[in-house]
């Protein structure tokens, strides 16, 4: 691409790289192809040098460019591949890109590093890895940033940005809610209409498009969270306990095994949501909530709960993973706040 100032006369058929202010209050805009009714405006108004691109025969325009990576993204690794993103139309060099449904956003994090090396004009900037998305929300935005690029970089970006990201739709439908009180209350299968966190822990179930079938309230015991547990029929079942999970020998994650089912992790690098617990119960998805998901405000809970809500159940690396942007905001609802 040829980009400089140019004799105005000279310019057909150019790209006018900055706005120009016309005799009335107009202007051209920057962006616009120069016909020759414009140079002879400009002209007309005494502009006799402007700032041009002119692309070369190699070149595509930014919006062309910018369509053909949204539509390789959203394609995948092949035609039939159902990817759940839907991509703008083309302007000023930008394509975004929107969820077609509820989940989280899965990609290759190495491809979409290396694609953005390839040329620094064309860029691709998306959410962390496994954010939670809603249908219609934006995941991406592809940007051009000149007014034209090279072909030949723009088909290398666009072969690494086939199959490098998704939408994971949510698989799961209903779930329950184990709630326990250190005050031996319990047994109930309402809760309170005080109870605030189990307010939050439905409005982020909803939020995935999952249905809080049940809620069981039980004393802060062994066996009664184990009774609880077993006495489940959901796709997920969560325990929100009344005082936090310290270890891993702890009441709620030995319920879990009393129940018959295994914890597979607990605690992760996410603060608030340290003291968060894993496991399965006959193969159904069982977390242990920390006492920050009483918040609606993001915490580790959120990291966990939307992937399992996919049919994604993390392992040691993706726990490891989580640390790096996992410093969050801090909850009023925390008993001992990281300072004072």
């Amino acid at each position: 691409m040829i980009f400089g100032i140019l004799d105005t006369r000279d310019c057909a058929g150019a790209i006018l790289a900055h706005s120009v202010p016309l005799p009335g209050g107009g202007r051209l805009r920057k962006g616009q192809v120069l016909g020759r009714d414009d140079i002879d405006m400009l002209l007309g108004a005494g502009v006799a040098r402007i700032t041009v691109a002119r692309l070369g025969a190699d070149d595509l325009h930014e919006d062309e460019a910018a369509a053909r990576l949204g539509q390789a993204l959203v394609a995948g690794a092949g035609d039939a591949t159902d990817t759940g993103l839907r991509a703008s139309a083309a302007a000023t060099g930008r394509v975004n890109l929107y969820a077609t449904r509820t989940g989280v956003v899965e990609m290759d994090a190495d491809r979409i590093r290396r694609l953005n090396a390839i040329d620094p004009m064309i860029t691709l900037a998306v959410t962390r890895p496994f954010a939670q998305c809603a249908e219609g929300g934006m995941i991406g935005t592809v940007k051009i940033i000149s007014y034209g690029v090279q072909a030949r970089a723009l088909e290398k970006v666009a072969a690494l940005a086939r199959g490098a990201m998704q939408v994971r739709p949510v698989v799961l439908a209903g779930a329950e809610l184990i709630v326990t009180r250190t005050d031996g209350a319990g047994g109930g299968a309402e809760e309170g209409p005080e109870d605030k966190g189990i307010a939050a822990v439905r409005a982020r179930l909803a939020a995935l498009g999952i249905a809080l079938e049940r809620v069981v309230t039980a004393p802060h015991r062994q066996d009664a969270i184990a009774a609880a547990l077993g006495e489940g029929r959901a796709d997920l079942r969560l325990i929100l306990t009344g005082s936090a999970t310290s270890d891993i020998h702890d009441v709620a994650p030995t319920a879990l095994v009393a129940a018959g089912g295994r914890v597979s992790r607990f605690g992760m690098p996410v603060d608030p949501g340290n003291l968060l617990f894993l496991g399965d119960l006959g193969g159904t998805p069982v977390i242990g909530l920390p006492g920050c998901a009483r918040s609606p405000a993001l915490n580790g809970a959120d990291f966990v709960l939307s992937r399992v809500a996919c049919g994604i159940h993390p392992g040691p690396e993706d726990f490891a993973d989580m640390a790096i942007g996992g410093l969050l905001k801090e909850t009023r609802q925390r008993g001992r706040p990281r300072e004072g």
